[in-house]
């Protein structure tokens, strides 16, 4: 296959970033998070057949990636690329194109349409989140007020699920309204998964909880149900479901504001959930395993992707006041080794994350958690890298220019 063939099948299968100029294998960027952004600004144009995944959740986690470039370096090419991903999904007058909000993970992007309307003020893109608002307005949810993961998953709350709606509803609530109704409900769903799907006192959460085993969905597991019988929970404690968590608690902290009703008990819920990820992290590889507090346990793996997530999470933390630099300073910084250490080059110049899973749902075990299929650029290892090397590279770019209120 010649080298041109390589660059596009790479492309194609969203394999990692194309590091500009002259590369051999021995050579690394000066940034991590610049030279990812550069592989998929490349391979990834917005163009028929160049685009991210047409809507997902991943396309907001990713597109958030680049505009955390584009605040700290204010390099227009980062916001027009954003521009450029989302604008063939939203019409003239700010309609969304065939999209449908039937699960939490469809209201992921619409973070990144409502930074849209923030940095542009195009009227188009406060239309399409208003509309992505309103699909949201009667998502079916159970009678403490938890939202279900998906319309058909009925009882379900997913860890996955808290990330993605909420995501949406702070950011919109700071920037186009509803701001009570979008703070509290970002407050509810947070502390209400967390009454259900806390793991004793570690800090730590379980992947899922239904309010109904008895009519849980068989997602995986090899023909069985995830839910104890008893309590609903699933198995384990997911490291990348955990950071999704551990984002969007931090997510919540920068936006609400200090003093509102509740607040304070996402803040305690962070700091817990921080003190068990230091708890809980590899002193060897400064990573944490797939499977978060079992760190012994036959055939565990760290994970690049929950690991990323983590440092970021715990950055914003210490750049928020919220945790001791003192403390978590050095967590960060064996965690960043770590996510580097993932990042391979290759003899095409192309940065590869290796040993990602790519798109798990809730799993029935263990066993069936830590062999899951792994392969080279897991599209939320890469999304997380870039997140993880965005913030901890920021002081060679400059301060984002968005501070947390």
């Amino acid at each position: 296959m010649t080298k041109m063939c390589k660059l596009a099948l790479l492309a194609l299968l969203l394999q990692a970033p194309l590091f500009l100029g002259k590369s051999t294998s021995a050579q690394q960027p000066v940034n991590w998070s610049t030279a990812m952004a550069a592989t998929l600004m490349e391979h990834n144009t917005g163009q028929p057949g160049q685009s991210l995944t047409r809507w997902s959740y991943w396309k907001g986690y990713t597109l958030n990636g680049i505009e955390m470039l584009w605040s700290s370096t204010g390099d227009q090419r980062y916001l027009t690329y954003i521009r450029q991903q989302i604008d063939p999904l939203i019409d003239k007058n700010g309609h969304l194109v065939n999209i449908s909000v039937s699960s939490l993970d469809n209201s992921m992007a619409g973070n990144i349409v409502v930074g849209l309307y923030e940095h542009t003020h195009d009227p188009r893109y406060r239309v399409a989140a208003m509309e992505i608002r309103h699909a949201m307005a009667d998502f079916p949810r159970n009678p403490d007020g938890g939202f279900w993961h998906a319309k058909k998953l009925t009882g379900q709350m997913w860890i996955d699920g808290v990330f993605m709606g909420q995501m949406f509803l702070l950011r919109y609530g700071q920037s186009i309204g509803d701001s009570h109704e979008c703070f509290d409900e970002a407050i509810r769903q947070i502390t209400v998964f967390a009454d259900h799907a806390r793991k004793n006192r570690t800090g730590l959460y379980y992947h899922a909880w239904t309010a109904d085993p008895a009519i849980s969905k068989v997602i995986g597991g090899h023909g069985q149900t995830w839910a104890d019988p008893t309590t609903g929970l699933s198995s384990e404690v997911w490291s990348e479901g955990l950071g999704w968590y551990a984002l969007v608690t931090t997510e919540a902290l920068a936006r609400i504001p200090k003093g509102y009703p509740g607040r304070e008990k996402v803040l305690k819920i962070y700091k817990d959930l921080a003190a068990g990820l230091e708890r809980y992290q590899d002193p060897a590889t400064g990573g944490w395993f797939m499977v978060v507090d079992k760190p012994k346990a036959q055939d565990n793996w760290i994970d690049p992707s929950g690991t990323s997530m983590f440092v970021y999470s715990i950055e914003r933390g210490i750049e928020m006041g919220i945790l001791s630099k003192r403390q978590y300073a050095p967590v960060v910084a064996h965690g960043y080794q770590a996510i580097v250490h993932s990042a391979h080059i290759s003899p095409e110049g192309m940065v590869d994350i290796i040993d990602g899973c790519d798109g798990l749902c809730v799993q029935a075990s263990y066993d069936d958690y830590i062999h899951c299929k792994r392969r080279p650029n897991a599209k939320e290892a890469v999304a997380g890298f870039l997140w993880a090397t965005a913030i901890v590279e920021k002081p060679r770019t400059g301060a984002f220019l968005t501070k947390a209120k």
